[in-house]
């Protein structure tokens, strides 16, 4: 009995140490993976540059889906200075960065970045605007970006706090088509002009 207790006890120490291993080896993994998105959005997904949005917060569904979509080349990719590195001005771009990516390793690093506090970027708006973009919103954008496009609890984007030159880009390549989306994201954007857009704009860069 002796003998038996004691080979069920280093059997469970071997399994136990194997699974402590394949943890190891998981966050290893995922570390290295986080890494390549840290040069350029930061380690907690807050990133310094003013073209290139802030991640950290949003929801696994959210960035798992962008990721995709850069993998797939769905939208422009962007080239961006890397952040850190050799100094040398070396280049990346979202489809380079993403596009050895498996559907597991894409999903790990939502989930690391969703974990992350958000970040909303302090910006210089026009309050006015800013008024006329908050009815815009209520009118088109609500029902999807809800509770002014500020909450990571649905599948939509976070945009209340997020950069208002990055929302202008992006607002371009969707009308563009250059951008993939949703075709109620497309319709809704269609209805409105210019000035619309740029209160939308101004009413997202009011979040602090």
């Amino acid at each position: 009995m002796k003998q038996r207790n004691i080979g069920f006890a280093l059997l469970t120490c071997s399994a136990l140490l194997g699974l402590s291993l394949t943890i190891s080896a998981w966050a290893t993994d995922a570390a290295k993976l986080v890494e390549s998105c840290i040069s350029c959005h930061g380690k907690d997904g807050t990133s310094t540059e003013p073209d290139l949005p802030n991640i950290g917060g949003h929801s696994v569904t959210d960035l798992t889906y962008t990721m995709t979509v850069y993998r797939d080349e769905g939208r422009p990719c962007r080239e961006a200075v890397y952040l850190t590195g050799d100094k040398k001005g070396n280049k990346t771009d979202m489809c380079q960065v993403v596009k050895e990516m498996s559907d597991s390793d894409i999903n790990q690093v939502a989930e690391y970045f969703s974990k992350q506090k958000l970040v909303r970027t302090a910006q210089i708006f026009d309050p006015v605007l800013a008024q006329k973009g908050k009815q815009l919103h209520e009118e088109h954008c609500e029902k999807c970006h809800s509770k002014g496009g500020t909450v990571a609890d649905d599948d939509a984007g976070i945009l209340g706090g997020q950069k208002m030159s990055y929302l202008d880009e992006q607002i371009k390549f969707v009308n563009e088509g250059k951008r993939r989306t949703p075709k109620m994201m497309k319709a809704k954007l269609k209805m409105l002009d210019k000035a619309g857009i740029d209160a939308l704009i101004n009413y997202y860069g009011s979040f602090k």
